[in-house]
Order: C-alpha cells, then structure tokens, then sequence
C-alpha cells in the first residue's frame, strides 16, 4: 500500500504501534519523507550489525516504487560509514533541474544496522546539510527501536537460562539418578506448559523410556512408551531435534514417529531433543503438549541447551547408581570394546605392552638376593677395663681415634700408691732393724716372727709397684677406639671392672646382618653377597657368610636373625660402626617370584590364620 496517501495522523498512530520492525520501518520512513519537503523516493536497508547483508526495509512511496538508483549512494554510506550526499544522474530531466541523493548508516553502539536513503530535489548545499541533520534526528527513532529489540531479545534469553539454570540446579539437588529425572521431567512440564516430558536411556541401538512427567512408576510394555520411545530413537538416529509439526527449515527431517505419536494423543504437538555430550548420544527427551500450541524455534533452542548441561548430570547419577557387579561389568565392556573396536590406538598399544611386559617378567629369570640391613664389627674387640679403683689422671683419645700398639689411653692418679708404697718401704726398714737386734740377742723365736713381717711388707711393696705399672693404660694392639672418652671426665673416679675403652684392630673386620625369619631358611654357609654403605654408596664390598645364628632377636614387630659374614677383602676405608645394606645371593628365579613372593607369602599367613 503507498504510504504517501495515508493521512499523516494515521502514520504516527501506526508509527506508536508497530509491533515489528517492518511496520515501523515503513511508517517512520513516510513520516520522515514528510518532514523533508519534494522527496521523490526513500529506502531503508536493515541488516546483521557490521556483517550484512543489507535487505530493504521499506520503501517509499510504495514497495512497488523502483529504488535501484538509490543503492549506489547506499553502498558508499556503508563503506565509509558517514552521512553523504551525492548529485544524481538526471536521465530524462532537463539539465537545469538536478537533484540529489541523501544517505546516513545506521549505527547503534559502533555496529552499522544498516542505511537510509532519499532521492530529494534541486536544492543548496545548506539546504542538504539540514536534510542531513533531520536524518540524524530521525534517525533516534531508529536507535530506540534497536534498543527495544535488544532488551526484548536479552531479556528472552536471561529467561531461558534462568530457566536452564534452575532446572540445572533441580538435578543436581537430588541423590539419586531416578528422583532427578522425574523431578527434571514434571518441572519442564509445568514450565513449557506440556502435557507430558518423557527421559529416555540410550541402551545398545534402542532408546529405553526411563520417566514420564507427573509419574513415578509406568509400565514398560505400555503403547504409549514404545511410541514415545520410536519418537526419540527418531531424534537419536538423525542426531537433531525433531518436532511435530516441523519447523519451516526443517522440512526435511523424518518425523513419521513423531507424526504417529501426535497421531494417537489427539493431534498433540511433538518434539524430541537428544541429549548429546562430547559426540556421545546418551538419551533423549520428547514433549507434548496441546496441537494449537506447536513448538517454537527458541524453545526447541532453549531445550537444547538443557539437554547439553542435563544429560551428562543424569548420565552421572544412573552410573552411580548401579550395583557395584554392574558397574565392574560395564567398566570390563567399555575396556573390551576400546581394546576390540575401532579407534583408540593408545589403549591398544597400552594393553600390548603391558602384556609384553608381564610375559617378560614371568618367563625371565633373575638373581633372587636375600635383603638384610647390615653393620661393620671388629673381627676382634678389646674392652679396656679399669684395673683397680682410682680417679681418671690424664686422657687424650677418644672414640673414632686411631691408636698404635702400645699407645697411652689414659692414665689414673698415683699419689695415693706412691704413699702407699712409701709407707711400706719405711716399715721394712724398721722390721730390718728389728730383725739384726733379734738375730743379736739370739732370739730365735722373735727373729722368725719379724722375718715374716718383712716379707710381707715385701709383698705390699710389689703390689703397689704392680698396682703402679697398671696406672698408665695403654692399647693393647694397632686398631681403632670403637667407644670410650675420658677426656671430658678428668678427676672423676672409676671403679675396678668398669669399661673405659673398646678397641678394634683395623685389618680384620666382620659384617653382621639381620636378616628376617621369613627369608632365614634360605641362607647357607657360604653364600655370596654384596655390601653397600651409606656412607660408600659407590662402593660394592664382596662377602660371604661365616655364621646363622638360630636365635631370633624381636625388634620393631619383626624378628630378626643374626648372620655374620665374612669380608672377602680388607679396605682401610672401613670403620666399625658403619651401616649398610647387605645382598645374598640365593640362586636364579623368576622375576615375577622375585617381586611377588613377599605379599603372595604374607597372604597365604592371613587365609591360614583365619581360615576355619
């Protein structure tokens, strides 16, 4: 209809209320075709913000008005993006009467929408720059009209993913795989206004109906489930939401399913979405609801951005809640089936090499070495005891020092025995003199009884000389001082017997090992071994035992026999004291025994132990 013989009132009250952007487009284009005086054409482009393509809009004075004339000066708008206006080709008007064409884009926060465009008579360049400046005022109208769309449209959207967020929320609120699918179906039901949502399983190549809205329990052989179930295997098979009736860009699908389904529910509309995660089907969903209300294209989309966050929800839930037997079945088919199928080269290659692996253990054959935790002894120790009681006088070396045969330990305080024996040659000298005079008066009796006195004060005397020698202790061979310091204890007094130094020779060492009760009974004299210290760790030390000692020593939960082993060859790198770990070598076993034996031993103990 041309637009330039409606009566301006009625422009502006179509103008105030149009619904859709075209019906406003055409009422605002011929009110402002109006407002600039002899306008002989105009024309609106509208289209995506800063991609195009550019479509008319409206066209004044009627949609039948030829505008291609226009489009020239439309492009150019767009290319630079500023208001222009350029002096047209006259054609078939004299030459004396030019007119012009006016364009200004459209643009809304930096985005070109689109362009507008008047075809106006001869008129000044001023009078151009106001038609420009009347296009900018108008062109506010436009902006509003965007503005409305964009709110209308973000505000659709904000309602579609609280919505999804919501039921999101709902699912996840649920424990079980069974209460979130049907709280998930009866709310969607209630929110899309349906007459029934149904959740289907993907199972092998069938869809298995698993809830319906507002039910808790269906049965499974019903018509109405295979139905909605041959519905849903039809979205499955195409992987795409099918509705009923179908949309204007989806005439091609197959929607026989969907068309028997609404067939038997009196002529309901129908939709099916499935429910995808990582290009794995995992089920699908169908609503219906009234025929006189058919699926919208937002709603379908709104579906499918539920089924995407849902469908992995309920696909977790319903693993879960499987018998611990199902899952472990259905974890062995998923491995056989990647092992078996097409594809996932990595867990094929993976399975081969362990296997590889396994077989090479189990037929190869290794040195079975018994582990024990090992020590460094003298072969020989001295313990250095004090010969008498008496106080610590001098002593310089301690434990770790090495010592020559004969070398000072350490000396005790004298001047005790050195009066002592004093006292004793002074009283041998008075008996002497007692002796003569008794030898003088022939006093026979006296002199035998005075004799015996001075061989006892002989004796003393030779006590404390001994007593006096054994003052200064000294080592009795070349070797080191495994324990022992008094050079801290100077003055302090030590009794007969006590221990002040233990020595051993550094040429003939021992090594000691603990060996566990369960790996003693493979140990024989003579057996071969290696040692490795800590403080050595690059250093391996040859062996072989000396000695199995058959007591057992409990330490740390564990009993322990001691086995002595014999070095195959000295080193002056070694002290007593030193730490180790000690090697026997049994025999060749299999590697497989070599790493298994201690935990297949240590289970047998336990089903003997509680085995009726």
């Amino acid at each position: 209809m041309e637009t330039s013989f409606i009566n301006e009132d009625q422009l502006w009250v179509r103008f105030a209320e149009a619904d859709g952007s075209e019906e406003f487009f055409t009422a605002w284009l011929a009110l402002l075709c109006r407002q600039v005086n002899k306008v002989e054409a105009g024309l609106v482009l509208i289209g995506e913000p800063d991609q195009g393509p550019y479509s008319p809009a409206a066209v004044w004075p009627s949609p039948r008005t030829s505008v291609q004339h226009l489009t020239k000066v439309a492009e150019k708008a767009i290319i630079e993006k500023r208001g222009l206006f350029i002096q047209a080709d006259n054609g078939d008007r004299p030459a004396d009467q030019p007119h012009f064409h006016v364009a200004l884009p459209l643009i809304l926060a930096s985005q070109l929408h689109g362009v507008v465009v008047l075809d106006v008579d001869y008129r000044s360049e001023e009078d151009l720059q106001e038609v420009l400046r009347t296009l900018y005022w108008a062109s506010a109208w436009v902006e509003n009209l965007f503005f409305r769309l964009h709110e209308n449209r973000e505000s659709t959207v904000v309602e579609r993913l609280t919505m999804i967020l919501e039921l999101v929320a709902l699912c996840l609120d649920q424990q079980e795989f069974k209460s979130a699918a049907i709280a998930l179906v009866t709310e969607l039901a209630i929110r899309l206004d349906c007459e029934r949502v149904s959740y289907g399983i993907l199972r092998g190549e069938k869809i298995q109906v698993a809830t319906l809205s507002h039910t808790a329990e269906f049965g499974k052989k019903m018509n109405l489930t295979n139905l909605v179930g041959a519905a849903m295997e039809e979205a499955v098979d195409q992987v795409e939401s099918i509705s009923f009736p179908a949309l204007p860009d989806k005439q091609d699908s197959i929607c026989r399913a969907h068309q028997e389904l609404s067939r038997n529910n009196s002529g309901n509309a129908v939709c099916s979405i499935p429910l995808l995660h990582n290009e794995e089907i995992l089920g699908a969903l169908t609503l219906e609801r009234n025929g006189d209300q058919p699926f919208s294209p937002e709603e379908i989309e709104a579906c499918e951005a539920l089924g995407a966050f849902v469908g992995p929800i309920l696909e977790v839930k319903r693993r879960e809640d499987r018998w611990l037997a199902r899952k472990a079945w259905d974890s062995a088919v998923d491995q056989l089936k990647k092992l078996f199928g097409p594809a996932h080269f990595t867990v094929k290659m993976s399975v081969i090499l362990a296997t590889a692996v396994v077989l090479f253990f189990c037929l190869a054959e290794g040195n079975y070495r018994v582990k024990a935790q090992a020590q460094i002894e003298g072969a020989i120790q001295r313990v250095i005891v004090a010969p008498f009681d008496g106080y610590v006088f001098e002593s310089k070396p301690r434990a770790g020092d090495v010592v020559e045969k004969g070398a000072l330990l350490a000396s005790l305080d004298d001047r005790d025995l050195r009066i002592e024996q004093l006292k004793w040659k002074s009283q041998k000298e008075q008996l002497a003199k007692q002796y003569r005079k008794a030898l003088a008066d022939h006093d026979r009796a006296q002199a035998r009884i005075i004799q015996a006195k001075i061989n006892q004060a002989e004796a003393q005397i030779a006590l404390t000389e001994e007593q006096l020698v054994k003052t200064k202790i000294t080592s009795p061979y070349s070797g080191i001082i495994i324990s022992g310091d008094l050079s801290q204890s100077l003055g302090a007094p030590v009794e007969r017997g006590q221990v002040l130094f233990e020595v051993a020779p550094l040429d003939n060492y021992r090594i000691v090992l603990e060996v566990d009760e369960q790996d003693i009974d493979e140990l024989r004299l003579n057996q071969e071994g290696e040692l490795l210290l800590s403080s050595l760790p690059y250093q391996k030390f040859a062996f072989h035992v000396g000695l199995i000692t058959p007591v057992a020593t409990a330490r740390e939960g564990h009993n322990y026999f001691r086995v002595e082993a014999i070095l195959q060859e000295n080193t002056s790198r070694l002290r007593p004291g030193m730490e180790g770990i000690g090697k026997i070598n049994v025999d060749r076993r299999k590697l497989f025994w070599i790493w298994t034996h201690e935990i297949v031993e240590w289970c047998r103990l336990k089903i003997w132990k509680y085995w009726p």
